[in-house]
């Protein structure tokens, strides 16, 4: 085991080492060739006459270039490296991450028409909007307005229409009539 750990050490100073050999020829590269500062200057000139849009497709496009020639002489040096994407939130846990700023924090809490629309969409669904998040979604309709409140009743009043003329008996539909009564009681 102890080797294991040495080789291990040894392998990331290398790759360290390699990662500075490197940065440090790019770096070279830059400071040798007088041509390009000549060219900067003269891109600097040029950039002065760009509008903001073609000023910022410029300096994208530079970026972008650099990190092609990052990733080229990484891979010539033999080191790769490991892309880390971070974990995005589902709609539904930022919807209710929304809700629940909108009830603990309304100072910072900011109107957000996505995630409004989401609550309002999934409401009826005891899977998506969990009885602990219903209740301050009961809240949050109270200062519903507008477009968003007439909707909200007449979809309430057409699956109420709905439901009453079937007569099953399933748990979940009787959750989901009993979830929308208190949502018309609530805004009509």
């Amino acid at each position: 085991m102890p080797k294991m750990n040495g080789e291990k050490k040894e392998k990331a100073e290398k790759r360290k080492k390699l990662k500075q050999h490197v940065a440090q020829k790019g770096e070279l590269e830059l400071e040798t060739e007088p041509k390009k500062k000549k060219q900067n200057l003269q891109a600097t000139k040029e950039e002065e006459k760009l509008t903001a849009e073609e000023r910022r497709k410029l300096e994208r496009k530079l970026k972008k270039e650099r990190k092609k020639k990052e990733k080229q002489l990484m891979r010539e040096a033999g080191i790769t490296t490991k892309k880390v994407e971070p974990q995005k939130q589902s709609g539904s846990e930022r919807a209710l991450a929304y809700l629940t700023s909108w009830s603990e924090n309304r100072e910072e809490w900011k109107f957000q028409k996505t995630r409004q629309t989401w609550l309002l969409l999934h409401m009826y669904d005891k899977e998506k909007v969990p009885d602990k998040y219903f209740t301050i979604l009961l809240d949050y309709l109270q200062g519903l307005q507008g477009g968003a409140r007439d909707i909200t009743v007449q979809k309430a009043e057409a699956f109420m229409k709905e439901f009453d003329g079937s007569d099953a008996e399933d748990p979940n539909l009787l959750e989901k009539c009993e979830r929308i009564r208190q949502v018309l009681q609530l805004l009509s």
